[in-house]
């Protein structure tokens, strides 16, 4: 399998980092090798790693992330990824904004790849509590084996 996949929310330090975990686990499982990081559009986390409640969620699941670092969106990310996927409506919108026009990567929402679910954001964990990651969690999980299998059958 050839794609790359970048995930890309806001801050790059709760849904992003978790859909990069749960499609990192499914492409795992499945013995599949696809190249999979995660961005921010915005820049106050560079460098940071994921909020603790989102670690939390990830380990509870079997993955760890205290190793993932954010960062934000670069020009080059349009060229050196095949699909951009990002986890609400609003970090779409900047995403077109500023995507080149030379640029080849497929920009999509991870709840499209959720059947009943087309044009809908992941739930926004980042002022919840551990409720709210464990939807988030799920949300991403969902999105992650829909394009999972979406890349798989094309």
């Amino acid at each position: 399998m050839t794609a790359s996949i970048l995930f890309v929310c806001l801050g790059n330090i709760c849904r992003s980092p978790l859909a990069e975990a749960a499609l990192q686990r499914e492409v795992q499982a499945a013995g599949l090798d696809v190249a999979i990081e995660s961005a921010g559009t915005g820049d106050w986390h560079i460098g940071h790693a994921p909020d603790k409640r989102a670690q939390a969620v990830a380990g509870k699941h079997g993955v760890e992330i205290g190793a993932f670092r954010a960062r934000q969106v670069v020009r080059e990310d349009f060229s050196r990824f095949t699909h951009i996927v990002a986890l609400d409506a609003q970090n779409l919108a900047d995403l077109q904004v500023l995507c080149p026009a030379d640029a080849t990567a497929a920009l999509s929402l991870l709840l499209d790849y959720v059947p009943g679910r087309m044009g809908q954001s992941v739930t926004d964990p980042y002022y919840g509590d551990a409720r709210d990651f464990d939807l988030a969690w799920s949300e991403v999980m969902a999105g992650a084996k829909g394009l999972l299998e979406t890349l798989t059958t094309r």
